[in-house]
């Protein structure tokens, strides 16, 4: 049994191999994600660090002079619509014909602040004029009571201090979190066009009525071609994090004040919590492909349910309802992996139980398969 099995892997491997078209495609994200990841870590980091010019319509600016100089040094600046070479934003700032002697009496004086909030690629703009703002306003209000005689302290009742215990390595780990979402949905993108070739494929070619025609049981087919599938998914997720481990240290995370690594260790636990996901993922796109009548058909239905692992990964790496879905597959992996890289206990109760599931999934799938194997509806795609 167990030798006709592995010749079966061997042909799943084989057939594989010589489409190489089909396996570059489902690598191509495991190769490309970490270094777009790293691209765009590379652009946030470097506009943190260093803030554009932000240009803006400032009207009535003669009259506060003081306030104007303190944007400017902010690098927020008046830009004139004519001048070609400036990126002038659609934001209005108006002071009022009052303004000067508002604030010379000690009053408030009035700013108008003129823009579509609704439009994204102002939002940014917006919130950061306004910060500033509202600091000038604060710094203006605090001069306003030294000059009476008044401790500005006195207006603040409560001094709030934070003690922030994070380590560098632990702030890190927010940034991997978030990372490893990437790393598990390789797992479920690499073996995809595997399993819908060996599939939907196979009947479509018509050779998969006369693979199961051999003195070979359904059961050996079924796994054998699980594992292929689990190869490829495995294959995908190690060059995620080999490509992961070599893009980030290019990455300047010192700017931000912690740094972001790809341990040994993190890469041997992402192995080891990745399999039982690769042959749940496996056996779900290879049960999905076979109900499918074309190959197109399957690879319209994977794309649908591709959606449930994302999901649930995305709800892990933000923190969603984390007590209902630590019990959960992927979700609670990939939990007991950012607990790990942020340098806590490892959950080894809730890792164990939703490994276990997701190998019972796989089973159920698995056993799913090798029934309808036996129909000739599916066989046919009747």
């Amino acid at each position: 049994m167990m030798s006709n099995m592995m010749t079966m892997l061997r042909k799943e491997l084989i057939d594989a191999a010589r489409d190489k078209r089909s396996v570059m495609a489902g690598l191509y994200y495991a190769i490309g994600t970490p270094l777009l990841m790293c691209g765009m870590f590379m652009l946030l980091i470097g506009q943190m660090s260093s803030p554009e010019d932000l240009n803006i319509k400032i009207e009535n600016g003669e009259r506060a002079p003081d306030l104007v100089k303190y944007l400017s040094s902010q690098g927020i600046t008046h830009g004139d619509d004519q001048d070609k070479s400036l990126d002038v934003k659609d934001i209005r700032l108006i002071f009022s014909d009052d303004y000067a002697a508002q604030m010379a009496k000690g009053l408030s004086a009035e700013v108008t602040l003129v823009a579509d909030n609704s439009n994204e690629k102002l939002q940014n703009s917006i919130r950061r004029l306004e910060k500033n703002l509202q600091t000038y306003s604060a710094e203006m209000g605090s001069l306003r009571l030294i000059a009476r005689g008044i401790d500005p302290r006195v207006v603040q009742p409560i001094k709030v201090n934070v003690e922030d215990q994070a380590t560098p390595d632990s702030k890190g780990g927010v940034i991997l979190g978030v990372a490893t979402m990437t790393m598990i949905y390789a797992v479920f993108i690499s073996g995809m066009n595997l399993a819908i070739d060996t599939s939907a494929g196979e009947r479509e070619r018509n050779s998969l009525a006369l693979l199961l025609s051999h003195p070979v049981s359904t059961r050996n087919i079924v796994l054998a071609k699980v594992l292929a599938v689990t190869v490829f998914a495995m294959l995908g997720l190690l060059l995620t994090l080999i490509i992961s481990k070599l893009s980030y240290s290019f990455v300047p995370w010192q700017e931000l004040g912690f740094t972001v690594s790809i341990s040994t260790n993190f890469i041997l636990l992402m192995l080891l919590i990745g399999l039982p996901i690769a042959i749940m993922a496996a056996s779900l796109q290879l049960f999905v492909s076979f109900m499918a009548k074309t190959f197109k058909e399957a690879q319209s239905y994977l794309t649908l349910v591709l959606i449930v692992p994302m999901m649930l990964s995305m709800a892990a790496s933000y923190n969603i309802a984390p007590d209902t879905l630590q019990w959960l597959p992927v979700s609670g992996q990939q939990q007991a992996l950012i607990a790990f890289i942020k340098g806590r206990e490892i959950p080894m109760l809730q890792l164990l139980l939703s490994s276990l599931t997701t190998l019972v999934i796989a089973l159920g799938l698995t056993f799913g398969m090798e029934r309808s194997l036996k129909s000739e509806k599916i066989v046919f795609g009747l």
